[in-house]
């Protein structure tokens, strides 16, 4: 079993952690940071699909009997200088390496690398969320000032970035949260970039619920009175567990299949009639942090799926 992820990732230990209590060989790396210096590749195709060796330090795994791989959040491939010749290596090694781990026979992905990829589109998200009949608050995704500023008019709006990519404020790592947007402040600049407008959902709490394979776990967070985004308020936030409908249930196994994905970190809204309003799911997102604030047996439903290939509800 393979698990592909950055060297500090205490989600992953946990997972890790697990499936060593159970004997289960697992090869940790990061594939992005570790090949090639630290990491060999050796890969011959046959009938059966790729085969061979992948060393890293004194392991090996052959690639054709890896029977799951578990694609955490390895390093991106990065050139290690600024010239044509390292832009170029890191290009093959993405391609090279990452094809083959894209593409070892009859190996459980959690989730596949390219499956991941295509889920990071909120625009497809949210398409597929409405076609699969989720509650979808009103959204506008624009350039054009104009079509901005009469948007954010109409209704309490509500403004949030459609990729958490690296962000700093003063050479310190920071965050863009959802927010409120004042139909006042609109302004030219909205022509840069795309933006995605919502109305703003008069929520009572908030769902974060994780779904692995077809076994979904949810936990109900609760955030002080006004809180747009609760990310911004950890330290003030309460948890507990809370039962997913049956048609949720349903909705949200279909919403990852269409992805090609087993796994899926679903944020909505709640509002006071028990209505669950779809803001995004996170086809990688954080969930270590729910299993010891709400009780939800996470780790070992991850176990589980890598261990053997299956759900064990």
């Amino acid at each position: 079993m393979l698990v592909a992820t950055e060297y500090e990732d205490p989600t992953a230990d946990l997972v890790i952690t697990e499936l060593n209590r159970r004997r289960v060989p697992v090869l940790r790396f990061d594939p992005g940071r570790d090949f090639p210096d630290s990491c060999v590749l050796t890969a011959r195709l046959s009938p059966d699909g790729w085969g061979g060796q992948l060393h890293v330090g004194e392991r090996t795994a052959d690639p054709g009997s890896i029977r799951s791989l578990y694609h955490r959040r390895p390093s991106t491939y990065t050139p290690n200088r600024d010239d044509q010749a390292a832009r170029f290596i890191a290009q093959e090694n993405r391609r090279g390496l990452g094809g083959i781990l894209s593409s070892l026979p009859g190996c459980l992905y959690l989730s596949h690398p390219q499956a991941i990829a295509r889920a990071e589109y909120k625009p497809a998200q949210l398409a597929v969320a409405i076609r699969e009949g989720l509650s979808v608050p009103t959204t506008l995704i624009t350039s054009d000032p104009a079509e901005a500023k009469s948007f954010v008019s109409e209704q309490p709006t509500i403004y949030k970035p459609m990729h958490a990519g690296a962000y700093d404020i003063d050479r310190e790592p920071a965050g863009i949260w959802a927010s409120s947007v004042d139909p006042g402040k609109v302004d030219d600049a909205v022509r840069h970039c795309a933006h995605l407008f919502q109305a703003q959902v008069p929520k009572v709490f908030n769902v974060r619920a994780v779904v692995v394979g077809e076994r979904i776990f949810c936990a109900r967070i609760t955030s002080p009175p006004g809180v747009i985004d609760w990310r911004a308020e950890y330290r003030n936030l309460t948890y507990e567990p809370i039962q997913c409908p049956d048609d949720m249930r349903r909705t949200l196994v279909r919403f990852l299949a269409h992805f090609g994905l087993n796994f899926g970190a679903f944020d909505f809204a709640v509002t006071t009639d028990e209505r669950w309003w779809f803001l995004e799911c996170n086809a990688n997102g954080q969930w270590a942090w729910l299993e010891d604030a709400a009780g939800l047996p996470i780790t070992t439903a991850i176990a589980d799926l890598l261990e053997n290939g299956e759900n064990n509800a």
